[in-house]
């Protein structure tokens, strides 16, 4: 099966009340789907097309292979969707008219191939070494720069031969979750994901996407709130998406996602990322 086949039969039903089943492949954090499936999932339903924002409010993790009630309202200013579970609302969002242009984007390149790279692990959507359906991304770090770039695997062609939005919007979702990560030492998860696809890349074209870790700052009211910014842009250098996305540090998380990853990662990699989870060199 195809990443965009996957995508769309998790979708039962039409009009005002569907079920959403997302497959075990699009994995985020152990046992939770990625952030950036589900916000795809909802403008899989919303069916808007051309440019447009992508908003998601994430208030708790999104479990795999379960089916959960996915309600769509038709409004002037958009299409207004919540994703439930039986004991209340998972996610919010809203895919709309975009409210920003292309010029006000800063963008920046990714950090170089020689750069430090960033943990991977075998499930997940956006890296998993072992995902059929994952896009098998390989981001990197440096200094200044969260990001990488990415060549389309086969799976993830819109029927009218474009790069389908899952996989912009999961890249700069992983992008914004290393940021968080690196800035904190603390894993977690993006809670709010504010994304605008400005235009539609071929489904082969290689796809860049980065974000300055000086940009990532703390929320004065909570600073365990971590806001970040990521941009995507294409082989010839065009802008393809932007994002604010929210970062929020959970204390102790990462003990379970090191324990996982110390399989498939050498320990200086985890080390640099989250040194108070990680043994120390020998």
């Amino acid at each position: 099966m195809l990443t965009t086949e996957a995508l769309r039969a998790a979708v039962a039903g039409d009009g005002d009340e569907r079920v959403l089943t997302l497959d075990r492949a699009f994995q985020g954090l152990p046992d939770t789907a990625h952030g950036g499936s589900v916000l795809a999932a909802f403008d899989l339903v919303a069916a808007e097309g051309g440019r447009r924002r992508l908003d998601g409010h994430y208030f708790r993790r999104v479990p795999l292979g379960l089916p959960l009630r996915l309600r769509a309202r038709r409004a002037e200013d958009g299409c207004h969707l919540e994703l439930l579970a039986e004991d209340g609302v998972l996610v919010r969002g809203v895919v709309a008219p975009p409210t920003t242009t292309a010029d006000g984007a800063v963008v920046i390149g990714p950090p170089a191939e020689d750069a430090m790279g960033l943990p991977i692990s075998r499930a997940c959507f956006a890296c998993g070494t072992d995902n059929v359906l994952g896009l098998g991304v390989r981001l990197r770090a440096d200094a200044d720069t969260v990001g990488g770039a990415w060549t389309p695997r086969a799976g993830f062609a819109t029927a009218g031969g474009a790069l389908s939005a899952v996989a912009i919007t999961t890249l700069l979702d992983e992008a914004a979750f290393w940021l968080g990560a690196l800035a904190t030492g603390e894993a977690g998860m993006t809670t709010e994901l504010r994304v605008t696809l400005h235009a539609e890349p071929r489904a082969g074209a290689s796809i860049a996407v980065a974000g300055a870790r000086a940009a990532v700052c703390p929320r004065p009211e909570d600073p365990r709130y971590h806001e970040t910014t990521v941009t995507a842009r294409d082989a010839d250098g065009r802008l393809v998406a932007s994002a604010a996305i929210t970062f929020v540090a959970v204390r102790g998380a990462a003990r379970r996602l090191v324990t996982g990853m110390l399989a498939v990662n050498p320990p200086g990699m985890l080390r640099a990322v989250f040194p108070a989870y990680t043994p120390p060199a020998r």
